[in-house]
């Protein structure tokens, strides 16, 4: 197979058709640039990147080139949480409040950890949205939380968390460790297995990230219960994305220093797609790779239990989760036996195991696409390529 761009990297004997798979992308579907890495049983057998870090294609896509993953960051803020979990620092079904007092109001009192990772907590929006110099803050979406009444009674459905995941887990995270999810993620999973990954970008890092690049937004129907809401910004729907929503509708926002600089836990991880392998290649073999340990393996089985599942309230799509953790659902039919655990990302990026192949796989990219909140037209070829390879 030929091809425009020059991919670049590694590929083990026998996953040559991943290569081919991931070349197609940029063929097909329109990849300016991208990383795609997967680990088998604790070996990199593809660790490929290729194109340009930017949409004026001047800067090429290095092995070290990182960018934003959108919520694949969730997977991470959700590792993190787990780990306290399993050191017994934090009982899931403790009240949020025996670690965050103030989040005790509104008829709050009582709702578990547990739900916070389930998206189960009726917390997905705030009533009233930030204002624009309060963006990227940490406390003010954190006091206007603790502060929120639930938009259903906690528990009896689930809807997707969009941002507020991660400040509703960092903040138990901060509470219990004195540290930010950033900090306490570098110091106890990245600096571990030595890969890259942030949540909260130093300045210093900006030469090697790629710029993501925005898809027009695609033709929707407008019946849908989905566009409905989100042209309605009364909405449950449109304040889950739009938590403030000046920087939100700049198309670039998070290109900016002041994107990149936040920790915003569910949104804004920067990292390439050999770090998300790696990290989901250690949890897919029973949470253990090059002699590093992040999770034992009973911890990462209950942090894949479902937890939720049906029609989310929020997105109005099905959708399935653990402990932190967005499992596979049968209706998307990305794998045969439907054993994927992680998380995805908007616009494409993915990190994602599978702990019957002991697989991990990553892809990031610059250029987004939205014509399916859940799924990506680049995504299939891939899985079907790495699948046929194991």
């Amino acid at each position: 197979m030929t091809t425009a761009v020059q991919i670049q990297g590694i590929v083990k004997s026998g996953f040559e058709r991943v290569k081919d798979a991931f070349a197609e992308n940029f063929n097909s579907h329109g990849d300016i640039g991208a990383s795609l890495a997967v680990m088998l049983d604790g070996e990199m057998v593809v660790d490929l990147w290729g194109g340009f870090a930017d949409a004026q294609r001047t800067r090429p896509w290095n092995s070290d080139t990182i960018v934003n993953t959108y919520s694949t960051t969730k997977g991470m803020t959700a590792l993190c949480m787990n780990q306290l979990i399993e050191q017994g620092r934090v009982d899931p079904e403790a009240p949020v409040a025996k670690y965050w007092p103030e989040f005790a109001q509104n008829g709050k009192e009582s709702l578990p950890v547990k739900y916070l990772l389930s998206h189960r907590a009726g917390l997905p929006a705030v009533d009233v949205m930030l204002p624009r110099d309060d963006a990227y803050g940490w406390q003010p979406l954190v006091e206007a939380l603790a502060k929120q009444k639930p938009w259903w009674t906690p528990g009896e459905r689930h809807g997707y968390h969009a941002v507020t995941f991660g400040h509703l887990n960092g903040e138990v995270i901060r509470r219990v460790t004195g540290q930010t999810v950033g900090e306490y993620f570098q110091e106890n999973v990245a600096g571990p297995l030595g890969v890259d990954f942030y949540i909260g970008l130093p300045e210093h890092f900006d030469p090697r990230v790629a710029d993501m690049i925005p898809a027009p937004m695609p033709v929707l129907d407008p019946d849908h219960p989905l566009t409905k809401a989100f042209l309605d910004p009364t909405s449950m729907t449109f304040k889950a994305f739009m938590i403030t929503p000046e920087p939100m509708l700049n198309p670039t926002y998070m290109n900016t220093r002041q994107w990149r600089a936040a920790e915003v836990p569910a949104a804004n991880g920067h990292g390439d797609a050999r770090a998300l392998a790696t990290i989901y290649g250690a949890l897919a073999r029973g949470g253990e790779v090059n002699g590093v340990r992040i999770l034992r393996e009973d911890t990462i089985r209950d942090a894949i239990q479902e937890q939720s599942s049906g029609e989310d309230a929020v997105l109005f799509m099905p959708l399935r989760f653990g402990r932190g953790f967005f499992l596979e659902a049968p209706e998307y039919g990305l794998t045969k036996n439907c054993t994927l655990f992680g998380h995805p990302g908007m616009g494409g990026s993915f990190g994602l195991g599978d702990h019957e192949a002991k697989l991990g796989m990553g892809y990031t990219m610059n250029k987004m696409i939205v014509d399916n909140i859940m799924l990506d037209l680049r995504w299939q070829g891939m899985f079907d390529a790495i699948y046929a390879s194991v």
